[in-house]
């Protein structure tokens, strides 16, 4: 037998979980020659069953587990395990794969879990040299081969214990064995009464038959009867043959028809496959009209905010401009106000008959400086004689010097709208000293 390329099953157990005694390793020399194939032999007791995969080993002495071994053999699995023959095995190994040092080593027996089921004394591998040799083993070695065999004894121990075991089973099993004939004796007495139910039974089936023969001639003269029932019964379905084939003449006429509608089903399954590819296109076209819609959508949006605020900038404006509007009106009443007192002036000086101009409001100057064109005729004569002939009238809201014979209801109305600003959404009133105020607060009206 040669070794495999395959690896022998091992495990990292310890020796003492391993069981020694199970297989005894016969004729093992102290030493082999090198170069020579050497044969093991060992013996299988009764209590170890090989298995398949279980190998013997070459072990250095010292090793602590199964994966240390040198190399291996797989052993043979005996044909009957109960034969005294059988349980003599042996395997070889070759010289190529032995160890070429002088240490010593030992068979081990390992089952397929790895599990350590005998070991040999150990031998080595050198010359024949001398006839006597001298073996010295160390204190270690000694301790170790004692507590190996305290461990065979426990061993032993255990398996005597087992066997104690096993024959206390074997009383349970014949006690067992004689309640299981006691039931048996009582099968066979119910058996037996059976027997007699099933002789009583025949009987009442022959007295059962012997009634059913006389049924049997009873039912024969009915049958008779009823031949003359199945001879008009016959007539009828002769009839009833004709109407069949009636029928079956009609079905035939519905099978065309169903043929007809099927044809007529394929071609409407094609006229309405053509109309979901159709409904597909559509769809297609939905989709893009949709997508052209939301495009539309946000432009119209964009065009609607636009337009907001092109409508928020022309309300604004519009606002500015009715107050622009409202202001150029309020400087016309002021400018007719002082081209009314200017004439009322010169007049009242004797001065109609000098030639003066008075710029209106169309000319480039009227903005910058409104009055005379040749200055004022009568600035210097209001110096000095203007207060001793003309009376003055204090203005109740601005404290102005204001001529008493101008001063009337309407002048005064005018001349009150001048100082303040009036808003033209509110009517609230502004100092014209708060020209700020009023244009900030005309703005707010616009949000």
């Amino acid at each position: 037998m040669e070794e495999t390329v395959e690896d022998p099953p091992t495990s990292a157990v310890l020796l003492d979980h391993c069981h020694f005694s199970q297989v005894i390793f016969n004729s093992v020399e102290k030493f082999y020659v090198p170069g020579g194939d050497v044969t093991c032999y060992y013996t299988l007791t009764q209590h170890f069953i090989p298995r398949r995969k279980d190998w013997i080993g070459i072990f250095r002495v010292g090793w602590k587990t199964t994966r240390e071994y040198y190399t291996f053999m797989w052993v043979t699995l005996p044909i009957d395990l109960n034969s005294e023959l059988t349980k003599q095995q042996e395997v070889h190994f070759k010289a190529y794969y032995l160890p070429k040092d002088d240490e010593y080593y030992q068979f081990c027996y390992v089952d397929q879990d790895g599990v350590v089921r005998g070991a040999s004394i150990p031998f080595q591998f050198r010359p024949e040299n001398e006839e006597d040799i001298l073996v010295v083993t160390t204190q270690g070695e000694v301790e170790e081969i004692e507590q190996h065999n305290s461990e065979l004894c426990k061993e032993n121990q255990e398996l005597k214990d087992s066997c104690a075991i096993l024959q206390k089973q074997n009383s349970d099993m014949q006690a067992e064995l004689q309640k299981k004939q006691e039931e048996l004796e009582t099968l066979k007495s119910v058996n037996k009464k059976l027997e007699q139910k099933v002789k009583e039974q025949k009987d009442s089936w022959e007295t059962e038959l012997l009634r059913l023969k006389e049924q049997n001639q009873k039912i024969a003269l009915e049958n008779e009867k009823m031949g003359v029932r199945v001879d008009q019964l016959q007539a009828q379905l002769s009839t009833q043959e004709k109407e069949m084939e009636k029928l079956i003449q009609g079905e035939q006429d519905k099978t065309e028809q169903l043929a007809h509608l099927k044809k007529e089903n394929g071609t409407l399954f094609l006229s309405l496959t053509e109309q979901r590819e159709q409904q597909m296109k559509l769809k297609q076209t939905v989709e893009e009209l949709k997508q052209k819609e939301a495009t539309a959508t946000k432009k119209q949006q964009e065009l609607t905010d636009q337009n907001f605020d092109l409508s928020k900038r022309l309300s604004e404006n519009k606002i500015i401009c009715s107050v622009l509007q409202r202001e150029k009106e309020r400087m016309e009443r002021e400018n007719d106000l002082l081209k009314r007192e200017n004439s009322r002036l010169m007049s009242y000086m004797g001065l109609d008959s000098l030639p003066y101009q008075i710029p209106t409001s169309d000319q480039g100057g009227a903005g910058q400086n409104p009055g005379l064109v040749y200055g004022n005729p009568y600035s210097g004569i209001q110096e000095s004689s203007a207060p001793s002939l003309l009376p003055l009238k204090k203005c109740p809201t601005c404290k102005s010097d204001i001529t008493d014979d101008i001063f009337d209801h309407t002048l005064e109305q005018q001349h009150i709208q001048t100082l303040y600003l009036n808003c033209p959404i509110c009517d609230k009133s502004f100092s014209a000293k708060e020209k700020q105020i009023f244009e900030d607060h005309v703005f707010c009206h616009t949000f």
